[in-house]
């Protein structure tokens, strides 16, 4: 006879939770500067939570983008945009 939820045989079991995934990089690697939103750059100061670039990427931005070239994808889907207005 099968136990009820949480009896004898799930006690200290674990499970698997599914998620989406999203991989987050530092800014280490990457030596571009992206493309993202304004405000969305406003509101990741103040939360420090990460935003998404236009071409993908996800980081939580921490310096200074004018030290760097812009992103080749950014620029190319930001031009494509640009030109369908």
């Amino acid at each position: 006879m099968p136990t009820a939820p949480g009896g004898p045989e799930t006690q200290g079991a674990t499970s698997v939770l599914e998620r989406e995934e999203t991989s987050e990089d530092s800014g280490e690697g990457d030596r571009f500067a992206h493309y993202v939103r304004k405000d969305k750059i406003v509101s990741s100061a103040v939360s420090g939570r990460p935003v998404v670039a236009l071409c993908g990427k996800v980081w939580t931005p921490r310096r200074d983008p004018s030290k760097y070239p812009v992103c080749p994808a950014c620029k190319e889907i930001l031009e494509s945009l640009q030109g369908k207005k």
